[in-house]
């Protein structure tokens, strides 16, 4: 990732208020069957329901469908009839829905405790434009998860540990989209303040802290290490943290 790259995730992840660090595990409850979001990383209104399901600590399958795409794209319009994302279909509910705001007010409804504030009005309007705003930022030199790129499709599924307002998770996400390659979104949102900051900080200050989110435990058991990204491809065996190497690994293994 080079400077620029990294400097515009900031401003990104910034500009929302880092909105999708969090996780209010205590209210929230975790649906039986996997969550499906077909979605486009760089768009505003999508970034608005990932920023929820992060903070919930719900776990989705991604079904990236970047503008030009047409692995998933054509299965969202048989779905729900129209080309507009984000679409989230919850098999626990089997309910299909497009809209964000909708979405979000369905996800605090089954798994978040009951309404969310912010979700009409002035807060609406002011998550809406600053999510714009973080998509400008992410434009500066190219527009970075929204157009399709020529890409092998993997057989299985690909796993990421990644949460919302991580600058390195964020060019990760935004490649797995452009390459539309499924995967399953591993939130890895912090619930204590002692998970707080870079790794070396919390290994040398915290290193006893308990881990309560699943997916932080689950980490911490595969690798011995509490860091994002982390991709799994279980189609070649391989685990890897590191934005760059994961960034030059997807582009080598599926990129043409």
């Amino acid at each position: 990732m080079n400077a620029l790259d990294f400097t515009t995730s900031i401003l990104a992840s910034s500009v929302r208020a880092w909105r999708g660090t969090t996780a209010f595990s205590r209210r929230a409850k975790q649906p039986e069957k996997l969550l499906e979001l077909y979605d486009i990383e760089g768009c505003p209104y999508c970034r608005l329901v990932r920023e929820v399901l992060c903070e919930l600590d719900i776990d989705a399958m991604i079904y990236p469908c970047p503008k030009g795409g047409m692995r998933f794209r054509p299965t969202a319009l048989d779905i729900s009839g129209v080309s507009q994302f984000p679409l989230l279909v919850d098999p626990n509910t089997g309910d299909a829905i497009v809209e964000s705001a909708d979405i979000i007010a369905h996800l605090y409804q089954y798994y978040g405790g009951g309404k969310v504030a912010g979700a009409k009005g002035l807060g609406r309007q002011v998550a809406v434009a600053s999510s714009m705003l973080a998509t400008a930022y992410r434009s500066v030199g190219r527009a970075r998860g929204m157009y399709a790129k020529n890409a092998e499709a993997p057989t299985q599924p690909l796993e990421l540990y990644s949460f919302e307002s991580s600058p390195y998770s964020r060019p990760v996400r935004e490649l797995l989209c452009e390459l539309e390659i499924p995967y399953r979104l591993r939130n890895f949102a912090k619930s204590r303040w002692q998970e707080m900051g870079p790794p070396l900080v919390r290994a040398k200050f915290f290193p006893d802290a308990p881990i309560s989110s699943p997916n932080r435990i689950r980490l911490n058991e595969l690798t011995g290490r509490s860091q994002v990204p982390y991709l799994v491809d279980i189609n070649t065996g391989v685990g890897m943290f590191e934005s760059t190497d994961i960034l030059a690994y997807l582009q080598q293994t599926y990129g043409r």
